[in-house]
């Protein structure tokens, strides 16, 4: 090995990952070949929304013999182990949606698996199910259990969190202000639609019991089989398999696909796979949160806020999943990028009879700050001043308090996000331009007008308040033979970056060349437990681990070398002759960080990214169709480890906002999904993506990885939707508060007098 001679941190080297994916030689979960006698699994599920389950009926003319069949009575604590433990492994008593597993199937003749799939009757007696939020929260009918020491036992919610500051007699607050401002802005169910659908493999052994797959979290999924099995943690070895994306949506879920497989494996004795396909993924699995938000705001005539009232009502669906994590990144980013003196933000979460929602990419704030920028260009619009003076007034900056209190120490990026995304677009004389391009359009008979729109926005990184104390996060780095590095850390690369990311930064902690640091397989088996790759913490709060521990190994190294002489190579080697070099860190956020769960208040994240977006649309007057030629992204990432991917990062989050934005619509009836397919869900492919022009800003954190990285996997999804609508309304008049923003929606609040 060759001692280093070049930087790796800051330089957009090649994704280490690239090229066995490019070349089609990268294992995905399907590309694994079987295991001797593997069967084939499969899902019956429920068609109704809500019912009593009475009975299964297996047709007598079908032949069972070389079927394995599980049903919940097979299974040995029937409860799917995340944050509560309402939602059962396989359906026993009652259905509570549309989907609801409720058998299992495996064989060996996939064509003979699916015709036992339509040998299998449920008889269910159909309940009243509930669809709507506001109706569920009402609780004329209750449909979802609280367990034990969970929820509001006898109504449907789930959680409930509760924001105040300044000001106790928030009503009085508001109206005493010059100008009131009130609006309902919603939001609606979204699909991940990650490129490679939910699956894993099954098998027991003398070892055990062993999954690979398709996981983001291998820790999340082997607490869940430890709690159904009762198997000690030795026991129960997970692997992630190369992940075809994830974007939340197999944070939670491929526990319950793990376990589905695992029952069938155990009952069989044979390896089972289970993977689903496209319809069924996006019917089954979770979806991003609906939501409603409803806001009163005071502000004085010259337009500086003063006060606001929020209420977020959540649909989590049938169960809880991860929506209290989700509600409560809601509720943190309601307020926005400002400063407001006086704040009641509410935030609830509600059960309904649709599958439950769960993770996506931003988890909770897109929906928040889609209304607060919404309400911002509403207050403009009612003072009659620019929206972008509005937000220069009142942007927070370093020293000012956020909603909870936190006082922004360091990192703090909104204003220079601003300012860098309005010279970059040069928005002022492009809207100037563009009002005269449409006018000579207008006079020409053309029937197509363009908009300028922009938000502004911030996102919390790492886990919220005392949730990376509360995770311990642990990562080892290894010395092996000849000086090579390996990281040990069970924070996955899901597409995002994270073996190349890690390696630089281990590369340049420990003094060596990026080829030689190698990168374990996640799996229970030989990595800790680093915490879930979730919530933007993997290279601010993972990574600056992974960078310690490597400096460590580096030092111990170095010094032997100053000791003894040699290289970097043979100087590791005569340590390891003297014994195994291995070390292991437990990541501690910075001691500023106070926050207290039970009141909400104190520093509800270590520091924020920030980002300012400017969209300019297209829209067709007659078909009210929406095209986005240009798109303007000025993000601070703290510190761009690996540049290109960075771009990547902010780039791929937003074109997911515009599709969030314009096209991507869930079609529900009675509860089924009426479009599971990718040719009736539409999102955005690569000729719907706008050219973008997307500037890095960098505003370090002193205590982020490679000089001051810090999260930015979630920001991006956040501010695209209200950039887009803004300029929906410049290009035609029509103020939209309700996504998404289709052809339909657009004429009826066009046939409304031009808002909805």
């Amino acid at each position: 090995m060759a001692d280093k001679t070049r930087h790796a941190v800051g330089v957009s080297v090649p994704r280490v990952d690239g090229a066995p994916k490019v070349l089609g030689t990268a294992q995905y979960v399907d590309d694994i070949p079987p295991r001797h006698g593997e069967l084939f699994g499969a899902t019956v599920r429920s068609p109704v929304a809500r019912g009593r389950l009475r009975s299964v009926r297996f047709d007598p003319s079908f032949d069972w013999s070389d079927v394995t069949v599980v049903s919940a009575k097979d299974v040995p604590h029937n409860r799917v182990a995340l944050i509560a433990d309402d939602q059962p492994v396989l359906a026993d008593d009652v259905v509570n949606h549309v989907y609801e597993p409720v058998v299992l199937l495996a064989c060996a003749d996939r064509q003979k698996l699916a015709r036992a799939k339509r040998a299998v009757s449920l008889d269910i007696d159909p309940l009243e199910p509930v669809f709507d939020a506001g109706r569920s929260l009402a609780g004329d009918v209750v449909v979802w259990r609280a367990p034990d020491g969970f929820g509001e036992p006898g109504t449907n919610v789930m959680k409930r969190y509760l924001i105040t500051k300044g000001a106790d007699a928030i009503d009085d607050e508001i109206a005493r202000c010059a100008v009131v401002t009130r609006g309902v802005y919603s939001s609606h169910h979204q699909e991940q639609l990650y490129i490679e659908t939910q699956g894993v493999i099954a098998w027991w052994d003398e070892a055990g019991l062993h999954v690979i797959g398709s996981i983001q979290c291998p820790y999340y999924v082997h607490k869940a089989l430890l709690k159904t099995f009762d198997l000690t943690a030795e026991r129960a070895l997970v692997t992630q398999a190369v992940t075809g994306g994830g974007f939340g949506g197999k944070e939670e879920y491929p526990s319950v696909i793990a376990l589905h497989a695992a029952l069938l494996a155990k009952r069989s004795g044979r390896p089972v796979r289970l993977i689903y396909d496209r319809a069924e993924d996006i019917e089954a699995t979770t979806k991003r949160h609906p939501c409603q938000v409803e806001i009163v705001s005071g502000s004085d005539a010259d337009g500086t806020l003063r006060a606001v009232k929020m209420r977020v009502v959540m649909d989590a669906g049938a169960y809880v999943t991860l929506t209290p994590v989700v509600l409560s990144r809601g509720v943190l980013h309601a307020a926005g990028a400002y400063r407001w003196p006086n704040v009641r933000i509410e935030g609830i979460a509600v059960a309904t009879n649709t599958p439950p929602n769960g993770a996506f990419r931003g988890f909770g704030a897109p929906q928040t700050i889609w209304a607060i920028e919404r309400h911002l260009d509403a207050i403009a619009r009612q003072l009659s001043v620019d929206p972008i003076a509005l937000r220069r007034k009142n942007i927070l900056v370093e020293g000012d308090t956020t909603a909870t209190g936190q006082v922004l120490r360091t990192s703090v990026a909104g204003q220079e996000c601003l300012e860098t995304a309005l010279a970059a677009s040069d928005y002022f004389a492009r809207r100037a331009e563009i009002e005269k391009i449409n006018a000579e359009r207008r006079a020409r008979g053309e029937r197509k007008a363009l908009g300028l729109g922009l938000s502004v926005f911030m996102h919390g990184a790492g886990f919220t308040g005392s949730g990376e104390r509360y995770l311990k996060g642990k990562v080892a780095v290894d010395l092996l033979a000849g000086g090579r590095l390996r990281i040990r850390t069970a924070s996955t690369d899901i597409g995002q970056g994270t073996e190349t990311v890690f390696r630089q930064l281990a590369a340049d902690a420990a003094g060596v060349a990026l080829e030689d640091v190698d990168f374990a397989v996640p799996s229970t088996a030989v990595v800790p437990d680093s915490g879930p790759t979730v919530a933007s913490r993997t290279v601010m709060v993972v990574g600056s681990i992974v960078e310690a521990a490597a400096r460590e190994v580096g030092a111990r190294v170095k010094a032997e070398r100053e000791a003894s002489g040699g290289s970097f190579a043979e100087a590791a080697d005569r340590l390891l002759a003297r014994g195994d070099i291995s070390v292991l860190l437990q990541y501690e956020p910075p001691g500023y960080v106070q926050w207290d769960d039970t009141t909400y208040k104190g520093d509800a994240y270590p520091c924020f990214g920030w980002m300012c977006d400017v969209a300019e649309v297209e829209v067709d007057l007659d078909t009210l169709e929406t095209t986005v030629p240009r798109f303007f992204i000025a993000g601070d990432v703290g510190k761009a480890i690996n540049p290109t991917m960075c771009k990547g990062q902010l780039e791929g989050g937003t074109l997911q906002a515009i599709g969030w934005a314009l096209w991507e619509e869930v079609v529900w009836k009675d509860g089924h999904i009426k479009n599971p397919r990718m040719t009736n869900y539409i999102v955005p492919t690569a000729l719907d993506a706008p050219p973008f022009e997307t500037t890095l800003v960098e505003c370090p954190f002193p205590f982020g990885p490679g000089g001051g990285a810090k999260g930015i996997g979630e920001l991006p999804m956040d501010g695209g939707a209200p950039a887009i609508a803004a300029a929906v309304e410049h290009a035609t008049g029509i103020s939209m508060t309700h996504l998404p923003l289709t052809p339909e929606r657009l004429f009826a609040a066009a046939s409304q007098g031009g808002a909805e």
